[in-house]
């Protein structure tokens, strides 16, 4: 069926400030508001700013001295 100009179209995901900067989301860089932002996490993830708290390595080689 096809849509009317006059209809709402209801988006996908509800818009949520950019965890960057805090301005609406963009739905092409969900859930970011831009590329910029987008990138600048990515780097903060890759660069390892972000990390997951894990066990050390010493208790992870099963050395018991």
């Amino acid at each position: 069926m096809p849509q009317h100009p006059h209809e709402k179209v209801t988006p996908l995901r509800p818009k949520r400030p950019c965890p960057e900067c805090g301005k609406d989301s963009q739905r092409a860089y969900y859930p970011f508001c831009s590329s910029r932002c987008k990138d600048v996490d990515l780097n903060r993830w890759l660069s390892g700013a972000y990390a997951i708290p894990g066990r050390s390595v010493d208790e992870e080689d099963g050395d018991p001295s």
